[in-house]
């Protein structure tokens, strides 16, 4: 597989985390590896321009600085949802200049690593969300798992959606988001037995991505 798309139970839940984690374990393995963030919203201005920090770190967990625009072709300024953070900045979200990036990134890179936005649905545009970059570039799914109460409804539902639309999901990661959370055991236990898809790894609450990579060996093996 060249590509993984890292989808999300919800905003906030560590996709980002989790796919810095999982290309330092790429490139530990021997891959060249890089981040994507196709869309970003709630960006700051830089004498650079717009740059997101989700897609700043993607960038540089990647084995080389590829170019911002490339890791985030569609950079936007409100902290909302895109299809509102793109109406209130004049843009018109379209999945072309995506997949002119991604193309870019795959025909240098062994390994890209496409980070959602939101959850699976979030609207990206009239007729447009999250999901169809998944769908449309047939890329398998790793969902994020924000370990926290209500993670189980969440993840669920996530799975369960993301097979309806016709993606496979390759496995899920579980996020230690909230180091006082009641019963992780038994919850993980209870994702384990549920989702229709292997657990790929568990990241503890606060750890950096480099030091974590080794917790994500059965997702670098499930990539190929």
């Amino acid at each position: 597989m060249t590509a993984v798309f890292i989808a999300g139970t919800d905003t906030g839940i560590g996709k980002t985390h989790a796919a810095c984690t999982l290309l330092h374990a790429l490139r530990a393995a021997g891959h060249s590896a890089c981040g994507m963030k196709p869309v970003a919203s709630g960006c700051a201005e830089t004498p650079d321009g717009l740059r997101n920090g989700d897609a700043l770190a993607l960038q540089a967990a990647s084995s080389t600085a590829a170019s911002y625009a490339s890791i985030n072709p569609i950079a936007l300024r409100d902290p909302l949802s895109p299809h509102l953070a793109a109406a209130h900045d004049g843009v018109e979200i379209s999945l072309a200049p995506l997949r002119a990036a991604f193309d870019q990134l795959t025909g240098t890179y062994q390994k890209v690593v496409v980070e959602g936005v939101g959850g699976w649905l979030v609207p990206l545009a009239p007729g447009l969300l999250a999901a169809d970059i998944a769908k449309q570039w047939r890329l398998p799914v790793i969902l994020v798992v924000g370990l926290r109460l209500g993670c189980l409804n969440h993840a669920l539902l996530s799975a369960r959606t993301i097979e309806a639309d016709g993606c496979r999901l390759l496995g899920w990661i579980g996020n230690g988001i909230d180091p006082a959370m009641d019963a992780p055991d038994e919850n993980l236990a209870t994702l384990r037995e549920l989702l229709p898809a292997p657990c790929l790894g568990v990241l503890p609450h606060g750890m950096a991505p480099a030091q974590a990579a080794s917790r994500l060996a059965a997702a670098v093996a499930a990539l190929g």
